[in-house]
Parts: C-alpha cells; sequence; structure tokens
C-alpha cells in the first residue's frame, strides 16, 4: 500500500514539475513574440507615415509639371494598393509578408519616376515645400530601413528559441510559429541613391 502511494505521489510530482515547466515556456514564447509583433507595428507605422506624405507630395509636384499626369496616376495607385494590403502580426508568413513587400515596392518605384519628373523643372526643385517633403521622405525611408532591420533581428531571436529543443515542443502544441523576414529587395544590392538635387 505504501509502496503503491509512494509511486503515486512521485507520478504526480512528475506531473506538476512537468506542468510547471510547459507554463514558464509558454510564458517565455509569449514573452518573445511580443517584441515581434511591436517590431512589425512599426514597420507598417513607418510604411503608413511614407504613404501620408504622397499625397503632398504629388500635389506639389503637380502645380508645376500638370502634363505628368500618368506619374501622378501611377504614384497614387501604388499608394493605393499598398495601403490595402494588412497583415496581421500573428501570420506573419513568407507569401504575407512578400505580397506586402512588393507593394510597397511598387510605391518606392512610383515615388523615384515622381523625383525624377522634378528634374526637368527647376522652380519645382527650388519650392521649399517640395524640399521639405523631400527631407521628409529621405528620413521616413531610413526609418523604414531601421524598422525592417529591427523587426528581423527579433523575429529571427523569436523563431531561433521555437526551434530549440525541448520549447520547440510548447511551441508546436501552442500554435507559435515561425515568423518570416524582410527579404532584400531586388537590386538592393545596389544602394539607392536618394539625392534630391538640393544641395
Amino acid at each position: 500500500m505504501k509502496k503503491g502511494l509512494g509511486c503515486l505521489l512521485v507520478i504526480a510530482a512528475i506531473i506538476v514539475v512537468a506542468a510547471l515547466w510547459g507554463v514558464g515556456k509558454y510564458n517565455s514564447l509569449v514573452k518573445m513574440e511580443e517584441p515581434v509583433k511591436q517590431a512589425w507595428s512599426n514597420v507598417e507605422n513607418d510604411y503608413q507615415r511614407r504613404a501620408d506624405l504622397i499625397p503632398n507630395l504629388v500635389e506639389t509636384v503637380k502645380g508645376y509639371a500638370q502634363h505628368e499626369s500618368e506619374t501622378f496616376k501611377e504614384v497614387t495607385e501604388a499608394r493605393t494598393k499598398a495601403t490595402q494590403i494588412h497583415i496581421d502580426a500573428d501570420n506573419l508568413t513568407e507569401e504575407e509578408i512578400k505580397k506586402y513587400q512588393e507593394a510597397q515596392g511598387e510605391v518606392g518605384a512610383a515615388l523615384s519616376r515622381l523625383i525624377a519628373v522634378s528634374e526637368a523643372y527647376p522652380e519645382l526643385k527650388a519650392n521649399e515645400n517640395f524640399k521639405e517633403l523631400q527631407v521628409q521622405l529621405e528620413g521616413t525611408e531610413n526609418r523604414i530601413k531601421e524598422s525592417r532591420k529591427t523587426y528581423n533581428a527579433v523575429a529571427e531571436e523569436y523563431n531561433s528559441s521555437i526551434r530549440l529543443f525541448p520549447t520547440n515542443i510548447i511551441a508546436n502544441l501552442c500554435g507559435f510559429s515561425a515568423k518570416s523576414y524582410f527579404a532584400a529587395e531586388a537590386g538592393a544590392e545596389k544602394a539607392p541613391k536618394v539625392d534630391f538635387g538640393t544641395k
């Protein structure tokens, strides 16, 4: 009788220790996932900041280059498409991030064409509002780059933790999945020139 009771106590103790370990690992995974979500939010905020600058930039350029309507249309359409793509921080899959990144890349390309238009209009390049918008846009592009870098770093730390044994057991049981990264964009091996000719 005592032997059976002792065995039951040992089994109960093992179950309690395993449960406490599981709860601890679960909580640590939640704590590691939150910075990933925060970093993703920062990425979205910085891209939104860029999107918010575009209408003012387009309007300023329109005042000097009214016959560039195709360029204005491209910028506006790219912005609209990009702002319609929202990714839930719990669903940061490779496909979703690629779709988001492609839409943002279209905005960047359209903005480059818009800025190139300014080269033909010296009065536009001298406009103070245009210069200020260019400075804000350049700063926003730098913020986007840093936000993406931060996101990739915290996603890497989180992804590593959910793959390590024995934490991967809890991660799989509780639905913690890997977060995808931002990949280098096509042509990223060449540093983009963000010279607006304001020097």
